[in-house]
């Protein structure tokens, strides 16, 4: 009986302190993956491993912060594992592969990209500069600007030193600016310089 009441406990404060994250780390997974259907999994995995490592929580520490570190760590690392997929189909001339094999995640990319803009809020054209940003770039952009996390917390979910955060960040806005100075113009909005 003590352990299901122990168990009760830790799960009502999982649900308390994590789970109501959820709204904001789908978003933020939404712009990383640039699909809804990968944005979900992406929360999924993030929430599994947090509840799996749920014991190494700190009581009284930023769990958003936490679990959005949990979020960007699966992000990249599944980034990777494409990468390292799509690389191997790039080696392969006859563009076949061997029987049995077989790459889900890269076959999950092919997936429609109007899917993800409907439950964005961006216009079309602010969407397609911020996903021709390098994933480093555009984790830094969705944590600073549309997650409103500072450079700290971005540098503690990130793993980098704070000098890091702000780089990249400062060059993903200069790239995202240069894409969208002559649409922020068809916007009515003035742009002042940037030194």
């Amino acid at each position: 009986m003590a352990g299901t009441t122990t168990e009760n406990t830790t799960r009502k404060a999982f649900e308390r302190e994590a789970l109501v994250h959820l709204d904001d780390l789908y978003g933020a997974a939404l712009r990383m993956t640039r699909n809804a259907a990968e944005a979900e999994d992406l929360v999924q995995e993030a929430l599994l491993r947090g509840w799996k490592s749920w014991d190494r929580f700190r009581e009284g520490t930023n769990c958003r912060a936490w679990i959005f570190r949990i979020l960007v760590n699966t992000f990249i690392n599944g980034y990777r594992r494409r990468r390292t997929e799509r690389d191997f189909l790039d080696q392969k001339s006859d563009n076949t592969l061997a029987d049995g094999e077989w790459l889900r995640q890269s076959n999950r990319t092919w997936s429609d990209p109007e899917v993800s803009y409907e439950a964005t809020h961006l216009s079309p054209t602010v969407e397609q500069a911020l996903e021709s940003l390098r994933p480093e770039f555009r984790v830094v952009v969705v944590l600073s600007d549309l997650q409103d996390f500072s450079y700290k917390e971005i540098a503690e979910i990130v793993g980098c030193p704070i000098g890091t955060v702000m780089s990249r960040l400062f060059r993903a806005r200069r790239a995202l600016r240069e894409m969208l100075t002559e649409h922020a113009r068809a916007q009515g909005l003035h742009l002042r310089a940037v030194g």
